[in-house]
């Protein structure tokens, strides 16, 4: 993906993914390549003079006795992310495709925990993402005590949040019209304004019936995506809690549609939906 390659540097092969839109680079370190440096990471992850994508996915040795692989996130600028549900599912269709995923039914290490996965039909995969943490030090959330919702003043406009951590920080904002909220302004501004140490991936959901949800997410180290697996199970648990949505929702985000169940507080939250390939590459490092 680019015309000059160092000497003696051997090409890096990828293959481009998406799952509903949120877009990967996938490569394979388990033949002992390194893993992306953020300079590298950031280069990969350019929709101009790289390959483009929202993150980096590297597949590697299984770190747990019963995973078949392990994974990690790499953000688009370079820094390391815990969780990802859309790549998730397209890291398991990588390993199923490669042979080493068998059977409908497998698990991998994700760099938070290890996952359940089943493969449902055609191109789609259910990914058990762990159970919700609301307690503000698990978000972590700092200077609020644990509540249902919490007020932050942006800029002289105070907004209402819910906020839940995925294995990754979020923050949900319920709305009246996604395609009408100032995702591009309070998206950065909340994670800015000091309430989220570690940043947080900011949710606007808008409740379209008691089993539907639309929903647009600005995401740390990213901005705003297509879709975000995480974000849509953060956006579900934080309704989901407020009785506001049924225990089984679709969620619509702008690349497509994803598939939350929680059936208790105390339990994981079930995600399914896409995965797909798009094209295979070797990048000239």
């Amino acid at each position: 993906m680019t015309d000059r390659a160092s000497p003696g540097v051997p090409a890096l092969r990828f293959s481009k993914m998406h799952g509903a839109g949120n877009d990967f680079v996938v490569i394979d370190l388990r033949d002992g390549t390194p893993p992306p440096d953020a300079a590298l990471a950031s280069r990969l992850a350019d929709r101009h003079f790289g390959v483009g994508c929202d993150q980096i996915l590297t597949i590697e040795h299984p770190r747990s006795a019963g995973a078949v692989a392990s994974y990690r996130i790499w953000n688009s600028d370079g820094s390391p992310s815990q969780q990802c549900g859309n790549g998730a599912r397209c890291v398991a269709a990588w390993l199923v495709r490669d042979g080493v995923a068998r059977g409908n039914r497998f698990r991998v290490d994700s760099p938070l925990a290890t996952h359940e996965v089943e493969r449902l039909e055609g191109d789609r995969y259910s990914i058990a993402m762990g159970v919700p943490q609301f307690e503000p030090k698990a978000i972590p959330l700092a200077g609020f005590p644990k509540a249902d919702s919490y007020r932050q003043d942006l800029d002289g406009e105070v907004v209402e949040f819910g906020a839940v951590s995925m294995g990754n920080p979020h923050a949900v904002i319920e709305v009246a019209d996604v395609d009408l909220s100032p995702v591009l302004v309070q998206g950065p501004a909340l994670q800015n304004s000091g309430a989220f140490p570690e940043s947080a991936n900011i949710g606007f959901a808008q409740v379209v019936s008691r089993q539907r949800l639309r929903l647009r997410v600005y995401e740390r180290g990213v901005g705003e995506t297509l879709a975000c697996g995480s974000g849509a199970c953060a956006a579900a648990a934080v309704l989901m809690r407020r009785g506001r949505i049924d225990r089984s929702v679709d969620i619509t985000l702008p690349g497509g549609d994803l598939h939350i169940d929680w059936p208790d507080d105390a339990a994981e939250v079930i995600m399914s939906g896409p995965a797909a390939f798009v094209f295979e590459g070797e990048w000239k490092q």
